[in-house]
């Protein structure tokens, strides 16, 4: 249980991090698909950094024989998740929002 609410907490931040860009870029008056991939290009680094930062914290645990199902959770809770954000929320993103706006088709 302690290993999925640390999970989502990640996988909500490295989301929130990619959306509030794309939201800037936007705001900067850039059509979505432009934004996307901006945030896509400039976001994927720090979001892969974090990650592998908390992958990389975890790992100690898994020599552990109580907590190492908790500690390989998280590396690979986080590895799909990171996927997850960098791939399939910017296509719900620009499927949900891509009429909304400036004209965009999707």
């Amino acid at each position: 249980m302690i290993g999925m609410i640390a999970l989502s907490g990640i996988a909500t931040r490295n989301a929130i991090l990619l959306i509030e860009f794309v939201e800037e870029r936007k705001r900067e008056g850039k059509p979505i698909k432009r934004s996307l991939i901006e945030a896509g290009a400039l976001r994927t680094r720090p979001i892969f950094l974090t990650s592998f930062a908390a992958m990389l914290a975890a790992w100690p645990i898994t020599l552990d024989p109580i907590f190492s199902g908790l500690a390989w959770a998280l590396i690979f809770g986080i590895a799909v998740s990171t996927f997850f954000t960098l791939m399939v929320v910017p296509v719900v993103y620009y499927m949900a929002y891509a009429d909304k706006g400036n004209g965009e088709k999707a």
